[in-house]
């Protein structure tokens, strides 16, 4: 029996019977009376819908702490409404780790020196992160004045050097290819982050549904924005020649969907038995993908219209090689014919 959103079962095995919960993330759990979709339970269920939020663990933490700020913070419009959904759960993971580890310190005592220090213990990428996140937590603090000022206000972020993910060049494309022929899962992969441009937890949930008169529509799990995108010739063909009876293309041994790590370390073997070299990740096809697309003349706008990059900026990292090299030519053909 199939039930309602957000409702699970728990079964007693003392005596067999069946007990049922409403829980949602950021909500307390609540007991559900009577059988799922009786008029008692609905009526329960839909109360409890209806119902305020409490801050999770909020009592059973020492006011002012730590842990009981970044409770009320969870709890908050701030953290709701702000972010996107993958951006929510990276920052729910790192203020998760903050909370085990210095919850029951006075949030009113922490000064920016020792934030600094935190920060340090980082690598740059997941530093940039974590101030973020604290900042955000801080902002919060402050209105809710927990906090007469932000110690994060002055902590500047740490400079990154490089362009990131390494953007794989057509040889490692090439060579990945002849290594996993069309009509196996590796190839497949491939496929479906070249040319769809896309995440790897936007790809793992891609499936036959997602795709209707040439185009693949996918609703990007980081931003919430919903693209539709022509199915390219080659990517076509891959499917057509790959077996799928699942509702996603991609699937582990067992028939299950892939978890974004998952895959990622699977992606790994695929690329280690074509005798890639580490950097060659999956998200460095998504900025393959964006090169190719400068390259063959494509606008920002146009390729932002595949990506679904919100702003230029993002997209001008995965593009400045290759409008280097396309500008170079032009300028250079000009300079001929003169």
């Amino acid at each position: 029996m199939k039930l309602p959103k957000y409702v699970q079962a728990y079964v007693d095995r003392r005596d067999s019977r069946a007990y049922y919960y409403l829980r949602r993330r950021g909500f307390p759990r609540v007991r559900l009376p009577g059988l799922p979709w009786s008029p008692t339970f609905m009526a329960a269920y839909e109360s409890a819908l209806a119902g305020p939020r409490t801050a999770i663990g909020a009592e059973r933490v020492k006011p002012g702490s730590v842990a009981a700020v970044i409770a009320e913070y969870f709890d908050s419009q701030s953290f709701f409404t702000s972010k996107s959904p993958g951006t929510q759960r990276m920052r729910r993971g790192i203020l998760e780790r903050f909370r085990a580890r210095y919850g029951d310190r006075p949030f009113a005592l922490l000064p920016a020196e020792w934030i600094e220090l935190l920060l340090d213990e980082k690598p740059p990428h997941a530093a940039r992160s974590w101030l973020a996140t604290l900042r955000s937590l801080c902002q919060f603090a402050v209105k809710r004045r927990y906090l007469r000022t932000d110690p994060t206000a002055n902590i500047k972020q740490r400079a990154i050097k490089g362009d990131g993910f390494h953007t794989w060049t057509d040889d490692e494309i090439a060579q990945f290819e002849a290594h996993h022929p069309v009509g196996t899962k590796p190839r497949l992969a491939l496929a479906l982050l070249l040319y769809t441009a896309q995440r790897r937890s936007d790809v793992v949930r891609m499936g036959r549904q997602h795709i209707k008169g040439g185009a693949l529509t996918i609703t990007q799990q980081k931003t919430g924005v919903t693209l539709a995108i022509p199915v390219h010739p080659h990517l076509q063909a891959v499917l057509d020649a790959t077996p799928s009876e699942h509702l996603t293309f991609l699937v582990t041994a067992t028939g299950k969907p892939y978890g974004g790590n998952a895959f990622s370390e699977q992606f790994r073997n695929w690329c280690d038995a074509a005798g890639l070299p580490t950097r060659c990740k999956p998200h460095g096809l998504r900025k393959a993908a964006c090169r190719r697309l400068a390259e063959a003349g494509c606008s920002a706008n146009e390729i932002m219209a595949i990506s679904g990059h919100a702003t230029l900026k993002e997209l001008v990292r995965y593009t400045a090689a290759a409008d280097q090299a396309r500008l170079a030519r032009s300028a250079m053909t000009k300079a001929v014919i003169r």
